[in-house]
């Protein structure tokens, strides 16, 4: 047969492929029609495995049986997207969120850190000058903040554009009721700060935290007689070196570091990449979002069997949503298990956003909104 031929055998399949796919999504929203009245879920797992095991003994050729359990297994995935699209727009977007105008500018924040740190710089940049700021040790106590109400909202760094991302910080959205409201980007510019009077020859101990010294290894390795120490915050490391006086010592911290705790700046712009930014999360206790937000966080987690991610990812893709940012982290107590961490342009009342939730909601496991901001 002529290759003319074989195409025009293939366009006259095509067409009663595309027919028969028209009139299988029609009847898709009549059970979906059938299930809202019933209660019923959407998703039923027990159901489309019989169907594959069905389709599959239909085809006599081994070669193809793969492909049809493929074909048939989008076209049921393709049905309940239909089917949640039609859930979702009855639901009259019920979202546990509230929408508002603007976040309170004024307000008690907490930082992780101490004075001069790039956690204060974000917290002064996103607040109002005239907010009441206070800075705790740690990112579990800024979480801690928010339960007991001692501040309204926190401010925590989630990722550098060059470490990567901060764990601890997503292990914590899985753990506490707090939800992202906001986020603010810092340029880091690392300097090697001193005590008055210190000089590059008289330095022997350099303190900073663990990714800014990582961040710096090039500028640091020019000087390998020196001892790097890490510490739990740039800002830490700026007031031992103050309060110490020592000139052994010195800091790698940020230039606002250096007014904050009186040293003198020995070298500006140490960190390799002259790019290098901190995006930084603004938490609240408080289920709410500015109405015009434009990202939504989630997370959630999927059974350990092929193709579960590549299903909850579909939902993005069938309603035309771009997914910014994905990250996995390790389920504490269950081995080899991940929960998955999502970012995604949206807006909590786009209908679009509502179908895919819908659909993730149903099919993945212990899905939880972040937050739109």
């Amino acid at each position: 047969m002529e290759l003319t031929e074989i195409r025009k055998n293939l366009d006259r399949v095509d067409k009663q492929i595309v027919d028969l796919y028209r009139e299988r999504m029609h009847l898709a929203e009549l059970v979906a029609e059938s299930k809202r009245e019933s209660g019923r879920n959407v998703y039923d797992k027990k159901r489309e495995d019989e169907k594959l095991r069905t389709v599959s003994g239909m085809v006599e050729e081994p070669e193809y049986r793969q492909g049809v359990q493929e074909l048939f297994s989008q076209l049921m995935s393709t049905s309940r997207k239909l089917q949640y699209a039609r859930l979702a727009k009855d639901a009259h977007g019920s979202l546990p969120f509230m929408p508002v105008d603007s976040l309170n500018k004024k307000a008690r924040v907490v930082y992780q850190g101490a004075e001069g740190s790039y956690s204060e710089q974000a917290a002064h940049v996103f607040f109002d000058e005239n907010a009441d700021f206070f800075h705790i040790d740690s990112f579990r106590a800024a979480m801690l903040a928010l339960d007991e109400g001692s501040a309204e909202y926190a401010v925590l760094p989630i990722e550098n554009s060059t470490a990567g991302i901060v764990s601890e910080i997503y292990d914590l959205l899985a753990e506490f009721e707090h939800y992202i409201v906001g986020e603010q980007m810092i340029k880091i510019e690392h300097c090697l700060l001193v005590p008055k009077g210190a000089t590059a020859e008289s330095i022997k101990t350099v303190y900073s935290h663990p990714q800014s010294l990582m961040q710096s290894e090039r500028f640091l390795r020019e000087h390998p007689e020196w001892d790097q120490v890490s510490m739990k915050n740039n800002a830490f490391a700026a007031r031992k070196v103050a309060e110490d006086k020592d000139i052994t010592q010195a800091a790698i911290a940020g230039e606002h570091a250096a007014s904050v705790y009186g040293l003198e700046i020995l070298k500006k712009g140490i960190n390799m990449s002259s790019t290098n930014t901190t995006r930084f999360i603004i938490i609240s206790n408080r289920k709410i979002f500015v109405r015009d937000a434009k990202k939504i966080s989630l997370c959630f987690e999927v059974p350990d069997e092929s193709g579960t991610l590549y299903h909850m990812l579909s939902h993005f893709i069938y309603n035309d949503l771009n997914m910014t940012k994905i990250e996995s982290r390790p389920i504490e107590g269950r081995n080899w298990e991940y929960r998955f961490f999502l970012d995604f342009e949206g807006n909590l009342n786009d209908q679009s956003v509502k179908n895919a939730l819908c659909g993730l909601r149903e099919e993945a496991r212990n899905m939880r909104i972040l937050g739109n901001y």
